[in-house]
């Protein structure tokens, strides 16, 4: 298999088990978590997802609108999101439509507006 190859070849994700019955947490695996977490902890993109997870489905103009920013700050976010797995694009003529692909997302958005809900500030 060549370099360019491997490179985009996804693993396959390991079977889910609930967190009750994982070892604690190392170093290494505690560290991943938390790049994760700073992913989410930026509240446009909390908002970007937020709105792509109602809608399905945006381009970067009409998510630009939804949020009140400009197009290349929102698309500069939506980068980020696309980078980590989080989102996929699809080109259509000149705009690039935004979807949510991993199902974990719209999960974690739903469980952190229930703790917030449930423990308001």
């Amino acid at each position: 298999m060549s370099t360019k190859t491997a490179s985009i070849v996804k693993k396959k994700p390991a079977p889910r088990v609930e967190v009750v019955h994982r070892p604690l947490l190392g170093a290494d695996e505690a560290g991943a978590l938390a790049r994760l977490f700073k992913v989410f902890a930026n509240d446009t993109r909390l908002r970007l997802l937020h709105a792509l997870v109602r809608e399905g489905e945006m381009c970067v103009t009409d998510l630009a609108a939804a949020v009140d920013m400009k197009p290349q700050a929102v698309s500069n976010q939506l980068q980020r999101l696309v980078d980590r797995g989080f989102l996929a694009a699809t080109r259509t003529g000149n705009n690039i439509y935004y979807r949510v692909v991993d199902p974990c997302v719209p999960i974690l958005l739903e469980r952190g507006l229930c703790l917030i809900e449930c423990w308001p500030e």
